[in-house]
């Protein structure tokens, strides 16, 4: 989420997805430790050769004398006259070809023969149950003959059930699974045992990522970087790769700096690998074009996205560069060029227009920045008619779009209504983007910050206990997948403490605007613009409450430092200035208990502060 008009955060972390070759899938490591042990030892044997069950020998003829039938005799059970016909009879003999089926497969050379018909149903997408049990029962036999010994069979089987429960939404069943397919390599035994542990941990933070759990997900990300880094040279092209990989889940939890730093890495390893401009080299540009650009560092960003761009075409992806001249327009309007910045956009529209086709979601997310700019440029009518394209195009999606991608293009629609101030019609796409998302477990970050961004528009339309309950339920998502201390929740927690103050609970809102603050400033520090102002609105609950001691001390450091950083002339400075010369006159005589008005309780800048939530929640 994002508002479009002030801040492109959520932009460019969406677009971190797209714009490198590689993407968080739980496939992924299990494909890599295949590249790296190996064909497996079982690929001779054929996926045509299951396990069957023997039948029972065949009865010898019976020989009759005088042609007189004989009388049939009891077998096996003594006291039964008709073995045949007797209900025990048939236990028996269904127990021996079970019993006969189990020993059949009960042998250690099954194992890699089931694993291999695990696979293959994964591969073909056909009954992703029954490959599932395939690969317990290949588990199993693993584990049996392995005699305690560390096989990398078996890690490569714990890799494949783990996503195999992956593809089945089971997230939660994969991670035990992929703990234990850590524990079992020892990296000192040889290079294989040293990236199979790699490709587990690497696995395991996407499993993590899948669920929103960016902060594990990220340290399991870098302690396998650390072992490829370990076992194949700091500059190996590999290892260049998994620092981009690194790079961009930094990006998604908004950690600027360390993916800044990582792509870095991974520019340098990959720019001593190759004299010319690589593919590799491309894709690390255009992550760093896009984080410089998030930073605010545009001309830095543009000279990254125009080396990416001139790689891209070297090597023969000139259809692959419509998306980067996306990301050059924005930077060209993130620095007030907008002619520069229309050119790059109507070129990559012609071509995706002409390699997707014209209802394509990449033609939408075009249209989308159309109208962001003409919006920004003040043509409101041009901006609207674009508006109107996209939604043309995500409101009839083609044969094959996925519906994350209909409901990321809703999302980014309704950020340019509200930036119109439409905001029943931006609350109105939003809710078609939950109810496509349908609460989905892998997308609980994603339905968190849709929920904020509703919260929002509905304080400013006035509906309170909406806005209340709205950002409730995204705080409590966000505390869920791990996100206890980012400085999203804690904006969210301030926004949610100006509904409880218009409610009129004023204890509930001094809680939260001190947990705000608490987060806000290990996240940005006490002198950030959105620190102050939790610091502001507590000293207004503070005052409220009867603590005018502490409201005196707090807003005092918010004079000074408003005065320190915008002047003194400066209308938020005059506005904190008057609040606290009232407290000190306050403070100088007998404690009036008459009711305070509750717009005094309020930032002055309180609508700088619910717009600056919208940006942050990307």
């Amino acid at each position: 989420m994002g508002s479009v008009s002030n801040d492109k955060k959520l932009d460019k972390v969406d677009e971190i997805q797209s714009a490198t070759t590689t993407s968080v899938s739980s496939e992924k490591p299990v494909k890599a430790l295949n590249s790296q042990l190996g064909p497996e030892s079982s690929d001779a044997s054929s996926p045509k050769s299951k396990p069957k069950g023997k039948s029972p020998p065949a009865k010898p003829p019976i020989q009759r004398k005088n042609d007189k039938p004989l009388r049939k005799q009891t077998i096996g059970v003594t006291g039964v006259k008709n073995a045949k016909n007797s209900p025990l009879g048939k236990s028996v003999s269904r127990n021996r070809i079970e019993n006969s089926a189990e020993s059949e497969l009960d042998r250690p050379e099954k194992a890699p023969v089931l694993l291999k018909q695990a696979r293959d149903l994964i591969s073909s997408g056909d009954n992703p149950q029954k490959a599932l049990e395939l690969a317990l029962q290949a588990m199993k036999l693993f584990e049996k003959f392995g005699n305690g010994k560390p096989s990398l069979e078996l890690v490569m089987c714990l890799h494949v059930t783990a996503a195999i429960y992956c593809s089945l939404g089971q997230y939660n069943e994969a991670i035990p699974i992929l703990e234990r397919s850590i524990e079992i390599p020892v990296a000192g035994e040889s290079q294989q045992h040293a990236l199979a542990k790699f490709a587990g941990h690497m696995q395991l933070g996407d499993t993590y990522a899948m669920l929103g759990q960016l902060e594990n997900s990220i340290m399991c990300y870098t302690a396998g970087f650390e072992v490829q880094r370990q076992v194949l040279g700091e500059t190996d092209p590999r290892v260049g790769e998994t620092c981009r990989y690194v790079a961009e889940a930094n990006v998604q939890a908004l950690q600027f700096d360390e993916a800044e730093r990582l792509c870095q890495m991974a520019l340098d390893i990959h720019k001593a690998n190759s004299s010319a401009p690589s593919l590799e080299e491309a894709a690390d540009r255009r992550l760093m074009g896009l984080i410089c650009e998030t930073k605010g560092n545009h001309e830095a960003a543009l000279e990254h996205l125009v080396l990416a761009s001139m790689a891209m075409v070297a090597n023969g992806q000139e259809v692959e560069v419509a998306s980067v001249d996306c990301s050059i327009g924005d930077t060209y309007l993130s620095l007030a060029r907008y002619d520069e910045a229309v050119c790059a956009y109507q070129k990559a529209l012609t071509a995706f227009k002409t390699s997707k086709g014209e209802n394509h979601p990449t033609v939408g997310s075009v249209f989308v920045r159309l109208a962001d700019l003409y919006n920004r440029t003040g043509k409101i009518r041009e901006s609207k008619s674009y508006c109107e394209s996209a939604l043309r195009i995500y409101e009839n999606p083609m044969p094959g779009v996925t519906p994350e991608e209909v409901a990321s293009g809703l999302t980014n629609v309704a950020t340019i209504y509200e930036s119109m101030n439409e905001l029943e019609q931006a609350l109105k796409l939003l809710r078609k983007a939950l109810e496509i998302y349908n609460d989905a477990p892998g997308q609980q970050g994603t339905i968190a910050g849709i929920e904020a961004q509703m919260g929002v528009m509905n304080y400013m339309l006035g509906n309170y206990t909406e806005s209340y309950n709205t950002l409730k339920t995204s705080i409590s998502k966000l505390r869920a997948i791990g996100e206890k201390k980012s400085s999203f929740i804690g904006i969210a927690l301030n926004q949610m403490g100006l509904a409880c103050v218009q409610r009129y609970d004023l204890s509930e809102a001094t809680a939260l605007f001190e947990e705000a603050k608490s987060i806000l400033e290990h996240e940005y520090g006490p002198y950030h613009p959105e620190t102050l102002g939790v610091y502001s609105n507590l000293a207004g609950t503070y005052d409220a409450i009867g603590r005018l001691d502490d409201a005196i001390q707090i807003l005092e450091y918010v004079v000074n430092m408003r005065e320190e950083k915008l002047g003194t002339a400066n209308p938020d400075v005059d506005d904190e200035k008057r609040r606290l010369a009232e407290l000190l006159k306050e403070a100088g005589r007998v404690r009036s208990r008459k009711a305070r008005s509750l717009e005094n309780l309020l930032d002055g800048n309180a609508r700088s502060t619910v717009n600056n939530l919208v940006i942050n929640a990307s």
